[in-house]
């Protein structure tokens, strides 16, 4: 049996599955990011580690194997317990092992294991369907528009035409044509100051005109976020399910299933009777739990102190 598929199918909805007398395999989710030495954008996603130090039975791969494979859970953990003892001989044979859509195991000089994790699959649900982009670095230059200029050259060219005066001319023709020449060159000065402030009054009022259709749609896409964000709380909060739970033990007859039950209330727990199994039994839990760490330690708790055959179910009901 490749118990690999079964761990990948399960870092889809968890963050750490436990392989009994090997080792853990975590997935940390991490936002958004790019990568500025070639601009490319990254999706959200969950990073796979993995931690040689946890190697105890949390029943979450055993269970999940035992309701894919239909076998009991002892058969379960007896085809894990086979699995990794495959993979030890092939770490000391090839210091190498390759899981399929996870990641590979390599032993280094100090035998210890390092993981490489594989970047075929993304984890994380949310992200179906997203991938990696690059988007091109945008350069803003401030160009001089060619209008401007023509009309500063104009401006030279006629104030130079003002200036040719006849050498012929006498005094009195002189005297009268540098009268029209200042009059000419203070109404070209007018002109031109007059017409570059109605030039700038006209792009600040089209820039205004733009940051405010600009302003009207932000706030447009704000607002549509912001619904869809309270719906879609509204909706998580809505089919916020309990999958974990903590086994006390499961009953032929229901008597001795509300016996228990009316037990594990006395003392404080949040217990409950599930509907019977595939077996025709009646389980009796702790306590269901919506999360795995709570789940988990919780039950930890229990098999130190009141029952130590106490192991944890994954099911949604």
């Amino acid at each position: 049996m490749n118990i690999a598929n079964h761990i990948s199918q399960l870092l889809y909805r968890f963050q750490c599955v436990n392989v009994p007398g090997f080792g853990a395999f975590l997935a940390e989710t991490i936002s958004a990011n790019i990568q500025e030495s070639n601009q490319t954008f990254y999706p959200p996603k969950k990073v796979i580690s993995f931690n040689s130090h946890l190697k105890n039975n949390d029943g979450l791969l055993a269970n999940h194997i035992s309701i894919s494979e239909k076998m009991s859970y002892d058969q379960a953990i007896i085809a894990i317990e086979n699995a990794v003892s495959l993979w030890k001989i092939e770490l000391e044979s090839n210091r190498l092992l390759s899981l399929k859509n996870i990641g590979e195991l390599r032993l280094n000089l100090e035998n210890n294991l390092v993981f490489e994790p594989s970047n075929h699959l993304n984890y994380l649900t949310s992200s179906f369907g997203l991938s990696s982009f690059v988007s091109p670095l945008m350069k803003r230059e401030l160009a001089i528009t060619k209008t401007e200029e023509t009309q500063k050259t104009q401006e030279t060219q006629d104030i130079e035409v003002v200036y040719q005066i006849p050498a012929t001319a006498n005094k009195r023709y002189l005297n009268t044509y540098l009268k029209y020449a200042a009059v000419f060159l203070l109404s070209v000065g007018t002109t031109s100051i007059g017409y570059k402030a109605y030039l700038n009054e006209a792009e600040q009022a089209e820039t205004l005109m733009v940051q405010a259709d600009v302003q009207k749609e932000v706030n447009a896409k704000i607002q549509e976020a912001t619904f869809f964000i309270n719906n879609s709380a509204l909706e998580a909060e809505t089919k916020k399910t309990l999958p974990f739970h903590i086994m006390a033990g499961a009953f032929r007859n229901e008597k001795n299933a509300n016996r228990e039950l009316e037990n594990l209330i006395s003392k404080g727990y949040n217990a409950r009777i599930l509907d019977k199994n595939s077996n025709g039994l009646i389980p009796v839990v702790y306590g269901s739990f919506a999360t795995y760490t709570e789940a988990q330690y919780k039950t930890t708790q229990i098999q130190n102190t009141i029952n130590p055959v106490a192991w944890l179910l994954i099911e949604e009901l």
